[in-house]
């Protein structure tokens, strides 16, 4: 094998493909990237339940391939000069080098690599930065702890021209709808996939439009000549769209940016897991924290408050992830009593809010 490939693109291509690479792999040869030139080059990398797999331009002067550690690899290939790097296999190591830059390194054995998961049939496409807006906003519901992994999953409702996108992790519900081509207008699939694995597809992706595509327990996404398959979890979910959909008897539409900042800067004086209280009065709403053993503090932002006037509290953390969600410049919170969850969603005129958030207030002390 022997290859000459742009520095940057070489760099960029590994950094890709090298994210899904397992901190403890099960076997050596999982931590690797395999390295395949033919007409062009291509990275892979794979755990047995995430593979990614991207293609660049290369000059191939012999075709081959080979196993290379990854992280390693990543580390190199971002620290070299900008000059041209030229790959060439010798033996059992692979010889890099660029401009006065050589390294040997130590291959892997090629057969020993898994094969990698065939991308399932695509059943639709979606742009980008679509596809990553709406995992952004659902994806800060999704839980971290593995013990229950439905809670570490986003739900994928496809139904035809419609896709929604939902996770909980108990304590919120993040749900987002939006309009997508698909390749059949009877096109039905519900599926849980990893949290942590859409978010890295998203971020990665959003230069162009996404292929979705679903089968046999697999979910792939292509976009750009870069590839993801990852296995599905248990399709078991909870029924989020009745959640979501409660009459309210209190509402409030607030700017988004000021009361962020807002909620940003009382925070500080907030001690860790106690609540950020949120006074709702005719005209405007008081943020208010601490009074403990570290300060208090204390801020007004405007509001249009449709009911009675209520105080409710909730987790910091909690109600950004939810205010950050809101791509319309004001934000609607609907309530019942202090004591019951609250609804964020963005404030789209007479269509139905594309972005809805439950979130659980907190015992007023």
């Amino acid at each position: 094998m022997k290859i000459r490939v742009n520095r940057d693109v070489l760099a960029d291509a590994v950094a890709w493909a090298a994210r899904v690479l397992p901190s403890r792999p099960v076997t050596p040869v999982l931590s690797g990237l395999l390295l395949e030139a033919g007409e062009e080059l291509s990275l892979s990398a794979f755990d047995y339940d995430v593979s990614a797999r991207a293609l660049v331009d290369a000059d191939v002067a012999e075709s081959g391939s080979v196993l290379i550690p990854g992280r390693l690899l990543a580390e190199i290939s971002r620290s070299l000069p900008a000059d041209d790097v030229e790959l060439v296999t010798e033996g059992q190591e692979a010889v890099l080098t660029c401009g006065s830059a050589e390294f040997g390194l130590i291959t892997m054995p090629v057969e020993d690599f898994p094969s990698l998961p065939a991308m399932p049939p695509a059943i639709g496409a979606i742009g980008g930065g679509v596809f990553a807006s709406a995992v952004g906003q659902v994806a800060p519901a999704s839980s971290r702890d593995d013990t229950l992994p439905m809670l570490t999953g986003i739900r994928v409702d496809v139904d035809g021209d419609l896709v929604t996108m939902a996770a909980t992790d108990r304590y919120r519900i993040a749900a987002r709808e939006f309009a997508w081509r698909p390749a059949s207008p009877t096109a039905s699939v519900s599926a849980m996939v990893p949290a942590r694995v859409l978010v890295e597809v998203a971020k990665s992706l959003r230069g162009g439009e996404v292929s979705v595509a679903f089968g046999d327990g697999v979910a792939g996404f292509e976009s750009v000549g870069r590839s993801t398959t990852v296995r599905l979890l248990d399709e078991q979910f909870i029924d989020y769209r009745t959640r979501l959909t409660a009459d309210w008897s209190i509402r409030a539409d607030v700017p988004v940016a000021p009361f962020v900042a807002a909620i940003k800067r009382v925070a500080l004086v907030a001690e860790r897991n106690t609540a950020i209280r949120l006074s709702f009065s005719q005209g405007q709403v008081r943020i208010q924290a601490g009074g403990g053993d570290i300060g208090r503090g204390s801020e007004v932002v405007e509001c249009e408050l449709r009911g009675d006037d209520i105080q409710i509290a909730f987790q910091s953390q909690f109600i950004l992830d939810g205010l950050v969600g809101i791509e319309t410049d004001l934000a609607r919170i609907n309530m019942e009593s202090p004591t019951r969850p609250a609804l964020i969603q963005d404030v789209p005129g007479d269509a139905e809010p594309a972005f809805r958030y439950l979130v659980m207030s907190l015992r007023l002390s």
